[in-house]
């Protein structure tokens, strides 16, 4: 089933027939037309992709919303699936485990590669770290402030006893608003303010270079989404989780 140009636009349902034909060894469990102008939404068991009204081009990958500055994919993905965890919920939507079309001229599937199960942060310096919190226990997050699950992790590790490394990474568009936090005379302040989406109180100039190390570090390591929670023995947890489930993982660390 071929769809053209025509006064009225595809349908759901008609774009579901279209993909059954391109993509026929691909469960579709539903499809969405309304949510994104001139996308439709297509969710096969867990995971999510979107396709155009003529089911020709495929797009893998994250909808951002500029305006009201959410992530539609991952809200999506979370909701499909309140256990996933962000992180590898995005990079498995980047990856060819979605629908079966991208692949390499081999036939092999094209993936992208995982974040290590343990980091060693031993060699980043301290000039790109927020540090705020004085628990025992230290967390170090690589976070995005235009993240609304970055901002509902800062929101449950204030209420831990934890010493929280934060390291800004621009993975939405946020670096002007890590800036100003990691120059802001009182930081932990500046955190709070950056999530609420409130004017952040300026402070002096300073040396930001240290968020052009968290980048390159995150690059070089895969993280490709935010937030990713790395404890202190350098095991790795991506995504938002409950209090319990964090709390129990922390008290997991090898000395």
């Amino acid at each position: 089933m071929m769809l053209t140009g025509s006064a009225t636009a595809p349908t759901a349902t008609q774009v579901e027939a279209a993909l059954k034909e391109r993509l026929p060894k691909t469960k579709v469990t539903s499809v969405d037309c309304s949510k994104v102008d001139g996308l439709c939404e297509v969710v096969a068991g867990q995971n999510l992709f979107y396709v155009d009204r003529s089911a020709r081009f495929l797009v893998i990958g994250r909808v951002y919303d500029m305006q009201t500055r959410q992530d539609l994919t991952a809200a999506r993905l979370l909701a499909l699936n309140p256990d996933m965890l962000v992180g590898s919920a995005a990079k498995a939507n980047a990856a060819a485990d979605a629908p079966e079309a991208p692949t390499a001229g081999t036939g092999t599937r094209v993936t992208q590669p995982a974040v290590a199960q343990r980091l060693d942060l031993s060699r980043l310096s301290n000039k790109g770290a927020i540090v705020w919190g004085s628990g025992p226990e230290k967390v170090t997050v690589f976070s995005d402030f235009h993240c609304g699950y970055c901002r509902a992790l800062s929101q449950t590790l204030e209420t831990m006893n934890v010493t929280v490394v934060e390291r800004p990474i621009s993975v939405l568009g946020s670096r002007e608003i890590a800036d100003q936090v990691l120059c802001a005379r009182d930081r932990h302040a500046a955190v709070r303010a950056a999530y609420a989406q409130d004017p952040i109180r300026p402070g002096p100039k300073c040396d930001t270079s240290g968020l052009d190390e968290n980048e390159a570090f995150a690059r070089a390591h895969g993280l490709n989404g935010t937030p990713v929670i790395v404890r202190s023995d350098g095991a790795v947890l991506e995504g938002f989780k409950p209090k319990p489930l964090l709390a129990q993982w922390l008290k997991g660390a090898k000395s």
